[in-house]
């Protein structure tokens, strides 16, 4: 069960983040859109303000929010373009949550404090050429010589890859088991021998965020470095489903927040823009469009708090988290659709920041599992409480 910290003191932190996140963040989107990078000084005061920890616990120097406070931050965060929130994403969520939810005291201690101050970045790298939402059956390969390890495979779309201090990586241990059973999970630091990121992937949307390929080439990391230790040699495909969990409601509230934003700025627009001699926001035709927006909205907040809560209490959601990853990441497209419409042509032109977040918002359907796996999950997860199975 998950408490997080003082509510008084979340409110606080809420309300800093909410006026950095209009006073500074908001203002430097156009740089970061033209630079394809985050300038270093919203770096430092991100890192200063503790939000590379977030969801780290306190004893190891995060903030230890619970998963419902988490929400509510990203989502205030979110309000601003979503390449910031993919600076600290990884330490927050994928790169970091196995270590947290998995690994030794040895390993927490080790790596926790450096990830929580955003001292270290971490890289989740699971993905691969030939394997995405097919998780179970990845190829890279960590065959066993001695108290070594040697891992061998690529991995793609590795965010934050070229920024990583430290990869959680999933690799085969078990090559007569094709399935998860045969999955570990491991640390490798980024300096390791044999180890090489490739150049930032070139992208649709989302401009400053990096994404790569990962290549292991006779990678040799101690036995030591399975995430949880030894014993949990063959668990790495649940350390990661485990992870995810938590990061769909993480996106879910990533969705709202940019989603609000949006909506924001196309009814403001609607106010300002004049047709048949009044604002078109007095069009009933447009204000089905904003209602419909204000509408999805809420219900994506609702249901990724209510979420967030069960997550809190029982430590996990899995086909909840799903029905929220895939109502909120669909609900941001529909969202983004219409108010780019309610500009009309101006919507389609880089000088409007709704260009931009249509298209910042398209990968939220892809990343950290599908709208098609999520329909999966919640169709399996529907089918076994009906049986009642556990």
């Amino acid at each position: 069960m998950s408490v997080g910290v003082d509510d008084d003191i979340f409110e606080a932190l809420l309300d800093v983040v909410t006026r950095f996140t209009r006073e500074r963040l908001i203002p430097n989107e156009g740089r970061v859109e033209a630079e394809d990078e985050i300038p270093p000084e919203i770096v430092k005061e991100m890192a200063e303000m503790g939000l590379y920890g977030m969801s780290i616990s306190e004893e190891y120097g995060g903030l230890g929010l619970s998963t419902l406070q988490e929400a509510r931050l990203v989502e205030a965060l979110c309000y601003a373009s979503l390449s910031y929130r993919s600076l600290i994403g990884t330490n927050v969520g994928i790169g970091s949550q196995g270590i947290q939810m998995h690994g030794t005291e040895a390993q927490k201690r080790e790596w926790l404090p450096k990830l929580a101050t955003g001292e270290a970045s971490a890289s989740f790298a699971l993905t691969e050429p030939d394997v995405g939402s097919d998780a179970a059956h990845i190829k890279t390969t960590a065959r066993r010589e001695g108290d070594h390890f040697v891992i061998n495979g690529s991995k793609r779309y590795i965010t934050n890859a070229l920024r990583a201090s430290v990869f959680t990586l999933m690799a085969r241990t078990n090559p007569d088991i094709d399935g998860a059973g045969g999955v570990t999970a491991f640390i490798v630091p980024a300096d390791t021998p044999g180890l090489t990121v490739a150049k930032a992937d070139r992208k649709l949307g989302q401009k400053g965020t990096k994404t790569s390929d990962v290549f292991l080439e006779n990678v040799r990391v101690p036995v030591e470095n399975i995430i949880g230790g030894p014993e949990r040699e063959g668990m790495g495909f649940k350390t990661a489903m485990r992870v995810l969990d938590r990061g769909r409601v993480h996106i879910s509230a990533m969705a709202t927040g940019t989603s609000q934003r949006m909506l924001d700025i196309a009814t403001d627009y609607a106010i300002e823009r004049k047709q048949f001699g009044k604002p078109i926001a007095e069009h009933q035709l447009v204000q089905g469009l904003l209602a419909d927006c204000q509408t999805e909205i809420a219900a994506a907040r609702a249901l990724t708090h209510a979420t967030a809560t069960l997550y809190d209490a029982v430590g996990a959601a899995p086909m909840e988290a799903a029905c929220s990853k895939y109502f909120c990441s669909e609900m941001a497209g529909r969202v983004a659709d219409r108010c780019l419409q309610i500009h009309g042509g101006a919507g389609y032109m880089a000088e409007y920041d709704i260009e931009r977040l249509y298209r910042d918002v398209r990968l939220l359907r892809i990343y950290e599992g599908t709208s098609q796996i999520q329909q999966i999950v919640i169709a399996r997860g529907v089918v076994k409480n009906r049986m009642g199975v556990n």
